[in-house]
């Protein structure tokens, strides 16, 4: 299914719901009735926060799963059915979004929590997907991996759960000022710690593009990809491994970043034989439980931050 066709649906299913519902209405407890089911786990966290105390944000995808292969079972399709309203990254990410929403059938308001950014085109050194590539996205969807974008976020659900829930307009207005304030002191944080590595070695290999808006936001320089795009279902020929070995070897970068929940295999190969370290936990696409190290989306960006910069100072 084409992504003009997934966005067709989102908006129809958004246009669908544009009036607020009864469902909205208090349920006792400082809570409302309203159900709201966010695609992933560190949207999840980002809704909640905006929704406060007033919503329980539920979330589709379970802790640790890479979306790019998510794919929806009975169970899934029932949480959907279940909800009035359904948070997604948009922006292509969500491939398998349109068809879950017809088979849940109902009327949904669908936010679109990247609507209104724009992506970026891939730099001169950086692997452009190739035309034909099922699993090619018509851009880079991984804004969230900038806290600055994430703002943009927290601004479309605020006005989302605002249109579903108008008795908690002023709620949402609030708290997604005091988490923009958390983002942008994010943001600082994550400024001053990359000073720590120096300019020439900031320098970026990954599992896939995934990193890009991080880089682009923090003056880093993506030297290439294990996985030729930014979904981790493309696959690498020979030709393109031992390219990007001589591309690692050439400019001298001193690590291969591997997200969590990716089979690391082929990008340790390629760091052994590129003779650099192979860095098997950053979290992109999902954040952990409460026990472990990134619980939270700004956690989850905090350890990132601090993975990139012990690895490459």
């Amino acid at each position: 299914m084409t992504k003009s066709i997934v966005r067709l649906i989102l908006s129809a299913a958004l246009l669908a719901a544009c009036q607020p519902t009864s469902q909205a209405a208090q349920a006792g407890g400082g809570q409302t009735a309203l159900k709201v089911i966010a695609a992933e786990t560190f949207l999840a966290d980002i809704t909640q926060n905006v929704a406060g105390d007033r919503l329980q944000i539920e979330v589709l995808m379970p802790i640790g799963v890479d979306p790019h292969g998510f794919e929806p079972t009975p169970a899934d399709v029932a949480k959907i059915a279940d909800s009035q309203v359904v948070i997604v990254n948009g922006a292509g990410f969500e491939e398998f979004m349109a068809e879950l929403l017809e088979n849940a059938g109902g009327q949904k308001t669908v936010v679109e929590a990247a609507a209104g950014l724009t992506q970026r085109e891939p730099k001169e050194g950086e692997h452009a997907e190739e035309p034909g590539d099922e699993h090619a996205h018509e851009g880079d969807p991984h804004f969230w991996l900038d806290p600055n974008k994430v703002i943009k976020y927290v601004e479309n659900i605020r006005d989302g759960l605002s249109q579903a829930d108008p008795e908690g307009a002023a709620t949402y207005q609030v708290n997604a000022e005091t988490y923009i304030v958390k983002l942008k002191e994010l943001d600082r944080w994550i400024a001053d710690r990359v000073k720590e590595i120096p300019e020439a070695d900031r320098k970026l290999v990954t599992n896939h593009e995934s990193f890009g808006y991080f880089a682009d936001r923090y003056g880093f320089q993506i030297i290439g990809t294990v996985m030729p795009g930014v979904s981790t279902g493309s696959a690498p020929s020979a030709q393109q491994l031992a390219q990007l070995i001589d591309h690692i070897k050439q400019i001298g970068a001193k690590a291969i970043f591997i997200e969590t929940g990716a089979n690391p295999q082929l990008a340790q190969q390629v760091a052994r034989e590129a003779g650099i370290k192979a860095v098997t936990e950053l979290y992109s696409h999902s954040i952990t439980a409460a026990s472990g190290v990134a619980p939270t989306y700004l956690d989850m960006l905090k350890f990132n931050t601090e993975t990139i910069v012990t690895a490459l100072k």
